[in-house]
This record gives structure tokens, C-alpha cells and sequence, in this order.
């Protein structure tokens, strides 16, 4: 399978069955042969795939360096960032030369990010291993680190050269990595296709997983074409994300991961559409139903004043507001902007 994503620098996304032992091959048609890779991971995944995807790129001529970081969201800090730039400076990398993002979402947004503003920017190919970072976070371009303050607060738009999904990967993923993406997988059934959603809750996804990932990254495409910069329609792509960063921050990265926190956001805010009478009865049960299936939390008891403030802080804010993602129903979503005092009232129902 294969998708042509049209931004400021169009790119494919190759969803391919063992693709990863063919980075060399799809690398030195798009980059300078001769040229420089510098293969960032995290300690899990580049002892399982970092071999294979260096000897590719070294039989297609490139010469190869790596880097890895303790694997987690702790690592995610601008004190990572500045270790990639030291390596990258030492060695001679120019803008001639590109960086591979191999590993989950973490790797993907950090790698992203120091391709972004390395030399004001280089290319970079994303190889997603985790299904979270498959079915979402390797194509758009959103690159970002965390800040003490805040998820994702420092970051940049700097798109991809290539995306190659590799779904073998997905063999060697421990079983709470895989529930992790289903959390953002629902969330694409949420926003945009009662289809999608129906498929996740009613058959074994893992038997349909080549078509879970397709969709969900179809439906990213098209939003990301008509939206790039995130000034509109792209906002939709958040749907859980205000209370499930605030949920994230609050617990320090630690109690809940990013699909578990935006899971229970989903529930959360399903339920306070249906108190405000804007989302459909029986919403939030739905969502939590789906949520149960994956063995995922489908709720958290934290304090809404915590969720407030975490959420004043949210990059979803513009000035005094903050741009909710709200459902109509399942397959129907809409942004709702609203001030501090709004959101207060509509999070009241959540105590």
C-alpha cells in the first residue's frame, strides 16, 4: 500500500510487509548517494532493528551513524535534543546529509525536531515501529519536546522525506504498547468515520491491522492536505488530547502513557458534550466500551482543578481560549472555542 501525502514538500508513506530492510534502496532515491545517515532510536528498539536498517543504508552507500536515548517520555527534553546536536556537529553532518527517526512516537517527534532545527533543517525518514506512531504521530510533520510546564510545548512543522510502515514490527511490541495505539486509533473512529470505529470495536483488529493503519493515516492525509499548519480543520486530530495531556502532565509521564491518557480524554469529554446536551446520549459509553476491549482505562478520578490548570497551558490555547475538540457523535466532530469560565462549567459534570 502506498500514500502520497501533498503538504509545502509532498512525500509517500509505503505500507509494506518487511520494507524496513529496504530503507537503503528507497534512501538513495531520494537523497545524495554518499551522503550521511544518522539513525536516532531509544535503547528498546535499536538493539532489535538497528542492524538491519544500517546495513541497508550502508549497502546502498551511505555512511551510517547511530544514536540512542533511554527509552520513554522522560527522555523527551530539549537536554536529548542538544546530545543529538553534539553528535550530529561532531561529525560532520551538512545539509547534504539526513536523519532516520526509528522507534515510536517519542523517537519520531524528537528526531523530527532536531532534523527541523539542525542547520535550520535537514531531511529526516520516519520508520515507525509502534502502532501509535504508525497510525498517526510519523506523518504530518509535527515535530515537539516536552517542557516541565507542559506536553509538546517547544516544537516545529518540518515534514518527512518518507514514511515506511513496516506492520512485521508490530510482532515485537509488548502488549501495552500495542493497547497504547489503539487509544489513538478510536480517536480516528471518533472524529471522523463511524466505519472505523465499528471495525475496531466489533472484529480482531490484529487480523485487519494492514487496514487500521491505511485508515487512520488516510484520514490523517486528508486532514493535514487541507491543513498543515494546524490553524483549523487539523485541530480536530486533538480530539482527547486537553484532558489527556493534562492527565499526562499532572502524573509526570509516569501513571498513565499518551494512548491512556488520550483514551480517558475521549470519555471525559464525550460525557461532558453529553451533560451540555452537544454530543449524542450514549456516547461515552461507547467510547468506554471500546476502550474496555483494549484494555485500556476508560476513566480517571484527578481533580478538575488540576485538569484546568494543566489545560490553560495546553498549546490547543489561543489568548484567553481554548479550542475543544467536541462529537456530535461518533464519526462527527467540531471544534468548540471557549474561555477558561466555559470550560469550567463544561468539566463541572466530570466531579
Amino acid at each position: 500500500m502506498e500514500l502520497t501525502v501533498r503538504t509545502s514538500d509532498n512525500y509517500n508513506i509505503i505500507i509494506e510487509r518487511g520494507c524496513i530492510k529496504q530503507i537503503g534502496t528507497f534512501a538513495e532515491n531520494l537523497l545524495n548517494k554518499g551522503s550521511k545517515a544518522f539513525i536516532i532510536s531509544d535503547s528498546n528498539v535499536l538493539p532489535i532493528y538497528g542492524k538491519t536498517t544500517a546495513d541497508s543504508l550502508k549497502a546502498a552507500g551511505f555512511k551510517v551513524y547511530e544514536y540512542a536515548f533511554p527509552a520513554g517520555e522522560e527522555s523527551k527534553r530539549l537536554n536529548t535534543i542538544e546530545e543529538m546536536y553534539f553528535k550530529l556537529s561532531e561529525n560532520g553532518f551538512t545539509r547534504s546529509d539526513f536523519i532516520v527517526a526509528l522507534g515510536g512516537g517519542v523517537t519520531g517527534d524528537m528526531a523530527g525536531f532536531a532534523a527541523a532545527t539542525y542547520l535550520r533543517g535537514i531531511k529526516f525518514i520516519q520508520i515507525p515501529t509502534s502502532l501509535l506512531a504508525q497510525i498517526d504521530s510519523s506523518v504530518g510533520g509535527k515535530t515537539a519536546v516536552d517542557l516541565p510546564q507542559g506536553k509538546n510545548l517547544v516544537g516545529s512543522f518540518h515534514q518527512p522525506c518518507l514514511v515506511l510502515i513496516d506492520p512485521n514490527t508490530l510482532s515485537t511490541l509488548p502488549p501495552h504498547y500495542f493497547s497504547d495505539g489503539m487509544g489513538e486509533a478510536i480517536k480516528y473512529g471518533c472524529i471522523k468515520s463511524r466505519k472505523l470505529f465499528d471495525m475496531i470495536l466489533n472484529t480482531d483488529i490484529k487480523e485487519n491491522i494492514e487496514e487500521l493503519i491505511y485508515s487512520c493515516i488516510d484520514i490523517k492525509r486528508g486532514v493535514v492536505e487541507r491543513d498543515e499548519f494546524d490553524n483549523g480543520e487539523r485541530m480536530l486530530l486533538n480530539f482527547g488530547h486537553t484532558f489527556g495531556h493534562a492527565l499526562e502532565k499532572n502524573y509526570n509521564f509516569k501513571k498513565l502513557s499518551h494512548g491512556e491518557a488520550v483514551g480517558v480524554g475521549m470519555a471525559m469529554m464525550a460525557k461532558c458534550g453529553e451533560k451540555a446536551d452537544i454530543t449524542k446520549e450514549g456516547t461515552s459509553a461507547e467510547i468506554q466500551k471500546a476502550l474496555k476491549k483494549y484494555n485500556l482505562p476508560i476513566w480517571d478520578d484527578m481533580d478538575t482543578e488540576k485538569i484546568l490548570e494543566a489545560a490553560a497551558l495546553d498549546k490547543k490555547s489561543r489568548g484567553g481560549n481554548i479550542n475543544l475538540i467536541m462529537l456530535k457523535e461518533i464519526g462527527d466532530s467540531f471544534i468548540k472555542k471557549v474561555d477558561r469560565g466555559g470550560l469550567r462549567k463544561l468539566i463541572e459534570v466530570l466531579k
